[in-house]
């Protein structure tokens, strides 16, 4: 599939392809290592498809720790039954290992205590796919910023991206329409083509700044120097340039809005360094210069 399909005709041909019965609805466990769930918070807010249609219809979430009906062993029975079946792992927040791992558990199965490093473990080696949803999950982010008290990585980092071919969707949060059209391109095509950090190119070929609603004050170096002006903030911190993502095009809240329509500076959430290496959000250094 041509990595310029649109994110909307990718989704609506898998579902199509899966209501005639020509694939199947795939099982999914998304794992919530160390991070603040709020990529499956997002993906709440998915639309078209939105939430229901997309369980219901495209896929299985056959275990998630916070929205799955069952609870205590039963649940993690769930997860345990997936692994024997066709399945993709997606993983939200980094991996924990300082003391085994235990600043981050999971479940409590047949009296021991199950962490997230080693629920990741188990699933790791027989998941057909395996997804980095989210910063903290494929670059470590926030749980693994400086400094650091819970020994987080990174998915890729703790699986040793040399055995494992974890794909990456970075943002603090992901877009929900970049996990479903990743999921839907992985269900009906396979691995989409990506670029050097493995992400989705699809998704992340081009900078926010290529597409932002405000270039044309850049291209004509007429900058903002408050939090509030209409033109472009790059002085302001604005770190779009240097960031991969549509947000410009997908916007988010189904499509209503976006950070630097709200006139706030892109903060490059989906980055690799994010967030000690983004610091700071937003400066006048440059303003206080001229």
């Amino acid at each position: 599939m041509s990595k310029k399909r649109c994110q909307r005709e990718l989704i609506e041909s898998t579902l199509k392809n899966i209501e005639k019965n020509q694939i199947k609805k795939t099982n999914l466990i998304w794992l919530e290592a160390c991070g603040c769930s709020g990529n499956i918070i997002s993906l709440l807010d998915a639309r078209t498809p939105d939430i229901y249609y997309l369980l219901t219809q495209m896929i299985n979430i056959t275990y998630n720790n916070s929205i799955m009906g069952a609870e205590g062993e039963k649940a993690f029975e769930k997860f345990l039954e997936t692994l024997e079946t066709d399945f993709i792992l997606v993983v939200e927040g980094a991996v924990s290992t300082k003391d085994n791992g235990s600043y981050n558990i999971v479940a409590e199965y047949n009296g021991k205590l199950v962490s997230g490093s080693e629920a990741v473990i188990l699933a790791a080696g027989k998941a057909k796919y395996i997804l980095a949803v989210g910063t903290c999950a494929s670059y470590g982010g926030i749980s693994a910023a400086t400094p650091n008290p819970s020994s987080s990585v990174s998915l890729p980092e703790f699986l040793n991206e040399q055995l494992y071919k974890v794909i990456r969707i970075p943002g603090c949060p992901a877009n929900p329409r970049w996990v479903t059209s990743t999921i839907a391109h992985l269900i009906s095509y396979g691995i989409p083509e990506l670029d050097s950090e493995n992400r989705p190119l699809f998704l992340y070929e081009d900078t926010i700044h290529t597409h932002c609603s405000r270039r044309s004050f850049f291209d004509k170096k007429i900058f903002a120097t408050k939090l509030g002006d209409k033109e472009c903030m790059y002085q302001l911190g604005c770190r779009g340039p240097m960031t991969r993502a549509d947000c410009a095009l997908r916007k988010w809240n189904d499509r209503i809005n976006w950070p630097v329509e709200d006139n706030t500076p892109c903060i490059g959430c989906v980055n690799k360094g994010f967030p000690d290496k983004m610091e700071p959000f937003i400066s006048y250094q440059e303003v206080v210069k001229k």
